[in-house]
């Protein structure tokens, strides 16, 4: 059962149309999409003040509900026939008065007209793990619709410029008047008066722009950022759409991402794993000296902190994790071949992991853990 509009707006049966004008804009203030921005139940509660208003505003439809209620308005001729948030502000901006600047988020709207907004537009931008890195400001090419030089516009003759249509049907209950929007000019109020050669049919022509994009350090593949307002032109000087910019990484031939790690196999020969040594790793910005200590085995990692890649949030940076892989040779000469024969019963050449040697399976085990 709908609630009662007088109940909606906290007033009694008496009322006068004052103190209705002035509850309403009390709860339209409270719940106020601007005021409230992405509170479902707020947003809720201002349509149905705006759905009370709607009828209690307006001396003949109050009368009506006050001898039939609801059932007045049933089969589509009030307020539930459809009014959406452009209609609400296009029908009543004028009760904020000031608050929101007379219309939703901040002036869109005035005297019902409503301003259109153009479509956005998606690119795909391809980066390197070094432009990810550090950050990055791209120029791209895109191919706008822009207004054509020489274009006019004028009061649409349908509307006469208020980007409303009022309707007048005859019910049993008497004449019920209902505004919905101009379908001619889509509630600009605003009608095409001289095209110019060459132009689609609103007066709008492709044009290619340079477009600067600032890309943050850190970003990841399938991220997508919004430049504003760069995406198509509305028609009828109208709010243009937003360029969508969609992130893809170009795979990097040394370093494996894994969010803002990174992982590097690092190959060493026999000789550098029984000895030990120092080796420079080049980074994605600098370099690092990593000290291999002698007899290390393949499959140990080494953890260099703060070297990986930076949180696009600022929250620091992750971790470059160097596998070592110990380099077998497939060819050896004959000396070499003598040499690695007499080591075959050595102790030193026996193999014998330590406990603090993990197995392959214990390591991927810790890996999802």
């Amino acid at each position: 059962m709908k609630e009662d509009y007088y109940e909606i707006l906290g007033l009694s049966k008496s009322a006068s149309a004052a103190e209705i004008k002035k509850a309403y804009r009390k709860k339209a203030i409270e719940f106020h999409p601007d005021k409230n921005p992405g509170d479902t139940a707020a947003e809720a509660k201002f349509k149905k003040a705006a759905e009370a208003y709607e009828i209690l505003g307006n001396q003949e439809k109050r009368s009506q509900y006050d001898q039939y209620g609801h059932a007045a308005f049933e089969g589509g001729q009030g307020f539930g026939g459809g009014m959406n948030m452009d209609d609400i502000f296009s029908q009543f901006g004028d009760i904020f008065g000031s608050a929101f600047g007379g219309g939703f988020g901040g002036g869109g709207f005035s005297g019902g007209q409503r301003r259109s907004k153009g479509s956005d537009m998606r690119i795909r931008v391809k980066l390197s793990l070094e432009e990810i890195a550090a950050g990055v400001e791209k120029k791209i090419k895109v191919p706008r619709k822009v207004q054509a030089p020489g274009v006019e516009y004028g009061t649409c003759s349908t509307c006469k410029g208020r980007g409303q249509v009022m309707k007048i049907t005859n019910t049993i209950l008497g004449r019920m008047q209902t505004s919905a929007t101009c379908s001619a000019c889509g509630g600009s109020g605003q009608s095409l008066l001289n095209r110019p050669p060459g132009t689609d049919a609103q007066g709008m022509v492709k044009q290619e722009e340079t477009v600067s994009i600032k890309i943050p350090a850190g970003v990841e593949e399938g991220m997508q950022l919004k430049v504003t307002g760069k995406g198509n032109d509305a028609p009828a000087n109208g709010i243009s759409g937003d360029l969508l910019v969609l992130i893809e990484e170009i795979t990097h031939k040394t370093f494996v991402r894994e969010g803002n790690h990174l992982h590097y196999d690092l190959y060493i020969s026999i000789s550098e794993a029984t000895l030990g040594i120092s080796k420079d790793l080049a980074l994605l910005e600098g370099k690092a000296r990593i000290k291999l200590e002698s007899g290390i085995q393949s499959g140990k990692t080494l953890r260099l902190r703060g070297k990986g890649l930076p949180s696009v949030n600022g929250y620091g940076s992750g971790d470059l994790l160097v596998h070592i892989n110990v380099w077998t040779p497939k060819t050896l000469s004959k000396e070499q071949k003598t040499f690695f024969e007499s080591m075959l019963e050595d102790p030193n050449f026996v193999p014998s992991p330590e406990k603090s040697d993990k197995s392959f399976f214990e390591k991927v085990k810790d890996m999802f853990a």
